[in-house]
């Protein structure tokens, strides 16, 4: 992949004393940042309207569970594939195709009637943000060189951490301000800014040899992960024993048995399956994805908790969640400095310590209130901010340099993957407990008001139960089901930690594995790049 130095566009006109010259350098990478910032607001500025969805939309708890997770799942299903065909069709046209796209689906979202229109507004969403985010490594590896690259990554990743951080609050101001449907809204006129400076200061950018498209790997890849997806959701209302989960799960198995024997066949695969047989790599991917599980996953039922239990509007809400975002950001800004060359054990440590947070936040009954999740979000928060920068870094360095965009590409993947698999999980597990305290009150239809209670709508067993008993009933079902997902994420955290430890060697002996060629020699000055970068962002 040739660097295209030369996008004399970007800063053209420059005057004697440099000044425009300084100015413009930096329009491409303000361009791409805000689609970044854009799509990465969107994973989790959802969760704190969803209780104010739930009653205007009339939704059950399996399409809340669709609102947040295909967007998740769409991005990460499409992401390797759009990649590759940005190669051949080029990075700014995908990029900006994916802007046009995004925005469409923020416009369709915001007036979305229904809760299925909504789910798929968000799934048009999930392709521009796909689009948008699989080109801007190399947008910016293209758009800056030197000195320059590694400031520019670092930014890059500091937008990353900030995005994050804003969702949630985000979410409960605009919530608050006007409608949850503000929260899509805001999306178009940031797009329309971020189109027109693209269209102007991007410079197209493609590979002296375009490869083949991986069609068919992306097709039973997407195919795995939406069939797994669908059956984790479906199983709360229909269980573990119906045909429908069990051929659904059957489908999820072939589908990512075939991706596997297709990427280990085809002469240019979407992922290269010989990656795989490097466990440093692999103890990467893995804490990706339990890193968003046990991180994040639980944080929409904490909304839902915080909401329709506790009673508090969007933005205090949204404020619950500031010792995380505030804390992450923090760290992930300037911890790159402390921790240059050791990604290994900031990866090991953020993945202890979200577990540690996670099995804090879990210690709830049903006389809690949100003070009770502080400390265990500020702790995540601190794990987050060690391990997701160096994630991309640690998967870089651990392949050849031809592979280090394809390994970039599967971390970001399996977070994002990671992270609609646990909404998932998690949700199943919370709809479960929950269902077993009310089932536990011998009520006609408890199995329809528990599917009730945790989307969040709790009229329904208060018109069941005499009002003191329907509010003692809420708060322990709700404490119960999130306080049971929560110690599931601890768990999952602390599993990742150990995985981590046993797969994560120190670099020297991965290094003895691999061939010490030139273009080894140029990845390690490219990790170590970015890690300048972002210490000194």
């Amino acid at each position: 992949m040739p660097d295209r130095t030369d996008a004399s566009p970007n800063v053209g006109n420059a005057r004697p004393n440099g000044e425009v010259l300084v100015n413009r350098k930096w329009l491409p990478l303000v361009a791409v940042c805000l689609g970044t910032f854009m799509l990465l607001v969107d994973v989790t500025i959802v969760n704190v309207a969803l209780p104010d969805m739930a009653r205007g939309l009339h939704t059950t708890f399996a399409q809340l569970q669709w609102v947040i997770d295909i967007y998740a799942l769409v991005l990460a299903a499409l992401m390797l594939a759009i990649g590759s065909i940005a190669d051949v069709i080029g990075r700014r046209f995908v990029y900006i195709v994916g802007l046009i796209v995004f925005a469409l689906g923020s416009l369709a979202s915001g007036v979305a009637p229904s809760g299925t229109l909504l789910i798929v507004a968000r799934g048009v969403q999930g392709i521009g943000g796909a689009a948008m985010y699989a080109t801007t490594i190399a947008l910016i590896n293209s758009s800056y060189h030197g000195r320059d690259r590694g400031m520019a990554f670092g930014i890059w990743g500091a937008v990353n951490g900030a995005a994050a951080a804003a969702g949630p609050i985000l979410g409960g101001v605009l919530t608050a301000a006007i409608s949850w449907r503000l929260i899509f809204f805001v999306n178009l006129p940031v797009s329309i800014v971020a189109l027109a400076m693209s269209m102007k200061v991007l410079s197209e950018t493609r590979p002296d040899r375009r490869p083949r498209i991986d069609f068919a790997g992306s097709a039973t890849f997407t195919i795995s992960a939406a069939a797994l997806t669908y059956a984790l959701i479906r199983v709360s209302s229909i269980g573990w024993g119906a045909m429908e989960t069990l051929v659904v799960l059957a489908v999820a198995l072939i589908a990512a048995i075939a991706f596997v024997a297709i990427e280990s066949r085809i002469a240019e695969p979407m992922l290269d399956m010989r990656l795989m047989r490097n466990r440093e790599f692999v103890g990467v991917m893995l804490g990706a994805v339990l890193l968003s599980v046990a991180a994040f996953a639980a944080l929409t039922y904490t909304s839902l908790w915080l909401q329709s239990v506790l009673g508090l509007s969007p933005i205090p809400a949204g404020l619950v969640f500031v010792p995380l975002s505030a804390a992450a950001l923090i760290v992930s800004a300037s911890a790159g400095r402390f921790l240059h060359g050791s990604p290994r054990w900031a990866i090991r440590g953020g993945l202890l310590l979200i577990g540690i947070g996670s099995l804090l936040q879990s210690q709830l009954n049903a006389h809690s209130g949100w003070g009770a999740l502080i400390a265990g979000l500020a702790v995540i928060g601190v794990g987050v901010g060690l391990a997701t920068p160096t994630l991309a870094s640690a998967a870089m360095g651990a392949v050849p340099h031809e592979r280090g965009g394809m390994a970039a590409g599967a971390v970001n993947t399996a977070r994002q993957l990671g992270y609609g698999l646990g909404i998932a999980i998690l949700g199943t597990i919370f709809q479960a407990r929950i269902s077993h305290v009310v089932g536990e009150q011998h009520l006609s239809n408890s199995h329809g008001i528990s599917l009730a209670l945790s989307g969040g709508q709790t009229q329904p067993l208060r018109d069941a139960l005499p009002r003191g008993g329907a509010e003692s009933v809420i708060r322990h079902a709700f404490a119960s089901g999130l306080e049971t997902a929560l110690l599931t994420a601890g768990i999952l955290g602390l599993v990742a930690f150990a995985l981590t430890v046993v797969l994560l060697r120190p670099q020297r002996q991965a290094n003895e594995d691999r061939t010490a060629d030139v273009g080894e020699r140029e990845q390690g000055e490219q990790v170590e790049a970015v890690e300048a970068g972002l210490a000194e962002a």
